[in-house]
């Protein structure tokens, strides 16, 4: 009998395992091995009937052991990661790195792609003209030294053992299991050796995890496991019940958050963007206070910086001088269909349908089209009058169902039936919980 096999039955039967099997898991799915139909089974019987704290603690580690470490805290002091669980018009990370970043505080992130209804980090940054964004050891140090910021793309010589697993999680239906979640996020994040994280648990209907609960459970999953491997973590849970700040769409939230920084952007995208800086800089020792981190956005000073780090990643020079950015050219509009108060956005299936018309990749590899996006004109809880504008489309063809469908995911109510609008923070998950 193979070792797969006793593993694979140990665990079909809802048997706890041991470091050795785990890890024997792990090695086979970074050397090959375990085959794909052993690697799905292991992953079907985890999710299943689950992975408690030790299970979870080692099938990260491992994963974690697999590829490179690059313990950049140890030449960086202070250093900081931050790590979200997506959503629709999530473009925190590109305000929250140059803003510390222009306090003094470095930071570090290794982003990734988009797939379904939430939009890549990489994805947004790659509508900037001649950027590069794959990173290894020495270019983020070389970074964080001129700019104290660093974001790009992981090497294959991170987590090679998340590559595969990830990629087969999506084909067996095992993408929602919390432990295997845990693994592969903190297999990725840990690697650079940041001296803390704070993550951006996310839940509403257009987040991973639409019930709090379980979006709970995700974000002490994540701290837990982190602070178990040495790492100190934090997380917010924050609401995804309608898009983030006032767009939707690659370039759009690139310019956005341009704006954000120049202290000119939506006021739910500054408010998250400062809440996250106060919690990661008190993790690394470094505390910063709300009111500098509003006057840095005020002045300014964060764009200057992510523009200058554009350079460096080899961005046109001519975009760095003037940012722009082209959005596709049909224009349609959504309106009030009545008077009230707008109740309710169906904000995944507005990501979904994004996605469907070029903007985002409904299967992994697909091509994008950075000037498909949505401009988010309303927010939840306001009043509309009847024939107001609620949303403004951008889209490389005119499609009348297209646009109906998206109509279809704004909800407008009487104003005495309507309910509050969520807040933006709900809850904080960590040491000052």
């Amino acid at each position: 009998m193979s070792v797969p096999y006793r593993i694979l039955e140990r665990k079909r039967a809802g048997l706890p395992l041991g470091e050795e099997e785990i890890r024997a898991a792990v090695g086979g799915a970074a050397d090959g091995s375990w085959s794909d139909a052993q690697l799905g089974a292991f992953l079907m019987a985890a999710a299943i009937h689950g992975l408690d704290e030790a299970e979870t603690r080692t099938l990260t580690l491992a994963m974690l052991e697999s590829g490179e470490r690059w313990r950049l805290a140890a030449d960086v002091p202070f250093l900081c990661d931050k790590h979200s669980t997506g959503g629709v018009g999530d473009k925190a990370s590109l305000v929250v790195g140059p803003l510390l970043a222009s306090c003094g505080l470095p930071i570090v992130m290794l982003a990734g792609r988009g797939l379904g209804h939430t939009g890549g980090t990489i994805d947004k940054l790659e509508t900037i003209p001649g950027l590069r964004l794959e990173l290894g050891r020495a270019a983020c140090l070389d970074l964080l030294a001129r700019t104290h910021f660093a974001i790009g793309a992981a090497t294959a010589e991170i987590a090679p053992a998340d590559r595969r697993l990830y990629a087969l999680r999506d084909s067996t239906a095992t993408v929602d299991s919390i432990p295997l979640i845990v693994g592969s996020i903190l297999s990725k994040k840990l690697a650079t050796g940041a001296a803390g994280i704070v993550f951006d648990v996310k839940t509403g209907n257009g987040a991973f995890f639409a019930a709090p609960d379980s979006a709970r459970e995700l974000a002490r999953r994540l701290v837990e496991t982190a602070i178990s491997l040495g790492t100190p973590a934090r997380a917010l849970l924050t609401d995804m019940s309608q898009p983030l700040g006032r767009w939707a769409g690659h370039a759009a939230e690139v310019e956005e958050a341009l704006g954000c920084l120049a202290g000119e952007g939506p006021a739910d995208l500054a408010e998250l963007a400062v809440a996250l800086a106060v919690e990661v800089s008190a993790l690394v020792g470094r505390p910063l206070e709300r009111p500098a981190l509003a006057a840095a956005l005020a002045a300014g000073a964060g764009r200057e910086l992510f523009l200058r780090w554009a350079e460096l990643q080899g961005a046109d020079p001519a975009w760095v001088r003037r940012p722009a950015f082209s959005l596709a050219p049909v224009e349609r509009s959504i309106m009030a269909p009545r008077a009230g108060v707008l109740a309710r956005v169906d904000t995944r299936q507005l990501g979904l349908l994004l996605a469907e018309a070029g903007g985002g990749r409904l299967v992994p590899g697909a091509g994008i089209d950075p000037g498909v996006s949505l401009h988010y004109l309303s927010r939840l809880g306001h009043p509309v009058a009847a024939g107001e504008e609620l949303a403004r489309l951008h889209l490389r063809r005119d499609d009348d169902a297209l646009v109906a469908r998206f109509a279809a995911c704004f909800e407008v109510a009487p104003e005495a039936n309507a309910a509050q609008a969520p807040e933006l923070i709900l809850d904080r998950v960590g040491e000052r919980s």
